[in-house]
Parts: structure tokens; C-alpha cells; sequence
């Protein structure tokens, strides 16, 4: 399951981050994501995806999504839960 979705220290963007660790494969992502026709930069430790927003995806399993509207990173979230068969996020307070 993720955290909820939360407003980074730096206010540039929203974070997921999973609990209990969940790590992503991310050439598998990769390849997903890139049938699914969504751009995708592949730089070894993380992918970097445009869905929108663009979300930067860990090895770790941690998702940054580069957007200040809450709404916009949750579309975002449920988008790239459902390419990627992602946990959902928790209910409640992050």
C-alpha cells in the first residue's frame, strides 16, 4: 500500500511512497509504460514518465509527481496504478 499522497518538503511536488517497500522492475515499467504510448525516460535508477504530470518512478518503488495541484498528482497516481498494477494509496492522513 502507499502513503498517501503528500506535498514534498521543497512544495515542487507530491510524493508516494510505499509501506512496506515495494520495488518496482523498472524495465518492466518501462515497457509498459511505452505500450501504453506514455514517454518514458529510462536513466537506469529511475524512469522518468510524462502521463501527466511527469512522475519520476524509483527502483524503490517511490513516485514523484512534478505537479503543486493535489488533484492533478492523484489522476496521475491512479493512471500510473493502473499501467502498472501498483498497491492503492491509504485512506487517511499521510
Amino acid at each position: 500500500m502507499y502513503r498517501k499522497l503528500r506535498l514534498c518538503s521543497n512544495n515542487g511536488g507530491f510524493e508516494a511512497i510505499p509501506d512496506p517497500p515495494c520495488p518496482i522492475d523498472l524495465a518492466r515499467a518501462r515497457d509498459r509504460l511505452a505500450a501504453a504510448e506514455v514517454p518514458v525516460v529510462d536513466a537506469r535508477v529511475m524512469l522518468i514518465a510524462t502521463l501527466p504530470p511527469e512522475v519520476t518512478i524509483s527502483r524503490a518503488g517511490r513516485l514523484l509527481f512534478k505537479t503543486r495541484d493535489a488533484a492533478d498528482a492523484e489522476a496521475g497516481f491512479a493512471r500510473l496504478r493502473a499501467l502498472l498494477d501498483l498497491p492503492p494509496l491509504a485512506d487517511g492522513p499521510g
